[in-house]
Order: C-alpha cells, then structure tokens, then sequence
C-alpha cells in the first residue's frame, strides 16, 4: 500500500467567495481565520455566536440565517463545514466533492479534501505544523514551541526584505550575486540587531552587505 501525503500550500483567498456551515465557536474561529487571509465570507446557519452576530450585523460576513441547504456551495471557492450534525457534514463534504471546492470538516480529516494546519506567524513570516489530522493536539504544542523560538525580529526582517527586493534587483541584475548576497545577510546578526531593537545598527548592516541603503519608512531610500 502506497503511502500518500497531504500536498501543503498557502491559498490567496482575497475576495474569495468562502462559505462556513455552522455558527458556534469552532466557526467562529474559521471565520476569523479565513477573514484575516482577505477571503468573502459566508456563513450559512440559524444562529450565531455574538462575534459573529456583530460581524453579521457589521457586514463583516454576509450571513444565511438558515440551515444548510444543497446547492448552498455553487459559487463557493473553499467550504468549511463544522455543524454539530455529521449528517450535515457528509452532505457539505458531498456536494463540495461534486463541485471539485475545497472543503474541510473541522474533526474529519477522511472527508475533508483539505486539513487546517496550526501555524505560527510573525508578521509575513509563517510556519504551519500538521499531524495529518491524527494529533492536533500535538500540532498546537508544536506551534506553542516556535512561537517561544521566532520572536518579532522575523516580521521586522521580512518587512525590510520587501522594502530591498525591488532596489537590490535593480542595483545587482546578476541572480547568483543576488542570491549570494541574500544569504551573506540571511546568515548575517542582522536578526539579533533587530531582537536588539538597534534599527540603526540593522539598517548599517544591510548597507554594507547590500550596498543598498533600506526604505527610511516615506519610500525613500
């Protein structure tokens, strides 16, 4: 018996249609998840927690203050089902089978065509840990771990990096000397500079390595 894996990924969901079955606590969270990644939110179910009512009300989410119906999912690009009914569930899972949409039934990994990882994240920089949906618990404990090792000092870098890309391109058109002065600094204390707090020091850093000068915040460099 061949041994298959699921293929990790990072979707864009922005202005994505993505639709929640279900308005308890565990929707809650898929909402405010898939809200942080800028996807169209609609959550289909009867009634809601308060923050998701306030977010109803705030047209946060656009919501179907009913129960689930077939036919529910026809424009849907992502689909979570987390109704306290597992018939429910199944006939979710179904019709986004029959429509080729991802879908997760939160607690179902074999129904789910695709599972939530835990992910730790520091500003752009994201690391997501998954069992398989065999432990989550384990996966969460794992994230816990990386959250105590990947402080601040990683978004911050990540920021700067965006802010260099366009002028190191510009400054050094060769790829392998790009490449080889991304490394320099990568491997550079420019994140302990940075734990630090000494923006000044970071930014001298990256002169000299780069010999490119970082955005002073205005677009300036």
């Amino acid at each position: 018996m061949v041994t298959t894996h699921r293929y990790p990924v990072f979707l864009d969901l922005t202005g994505r249609r993505c639709a929640v079955i279900g308005g308890g606590s565990v929707a809650q969270a898929k909402v405010e998840a898939l809200l942080d990644s800028g996807a169209d939110v609609r959550v289909i179910s009867p009634e809601l927690t308060p923050v998701l009512a306030t977010m109803a009300e705030s047209e946060r989410v656009s919501h179907v203050a009913r129960n689930y119906r077939p036919g529910d999912l026809a424009d849907a690009y992502l689909v979570v089902a987390s109704c306290d009914d597992p018939v429910v569930n199944e006939q979710v899972s179904r019709e986004s089978a029959e429509l080729n949409v991802l879908v997760n039934v939160v607690d179902d990994a074999p129904s789910s065509t695709f599972i939530v990882p835990s992910v730790m994240r520091r500003g752009d920089l994201a690391i997501a840990v998954s069992t398989g949906g065999k432990a989550p618990a384990l996966a969460v404990r794992l994230r816990e771990r990386l959250e105590r090792t990947f402080g601040s000092e990683y978004g911050r870098f990540l920021e700067i990096a965006g802010e260099l890309r366009e002028a190191v391109a510009r400054w050094h058109p060769d790829f392998e000397r790009r490449r080889e002065l991304w490394y320099d600094l990568v491997d550079s204390d420019l994140l302990d500079r940075l734990q630090q707090g000494d923006e000044h020091g970071a930014h001298d850093l990256i002169e000299r390595i780069m010999d490119v000068a970082p955005s002073n915040g205005n677009g300036a460099e």
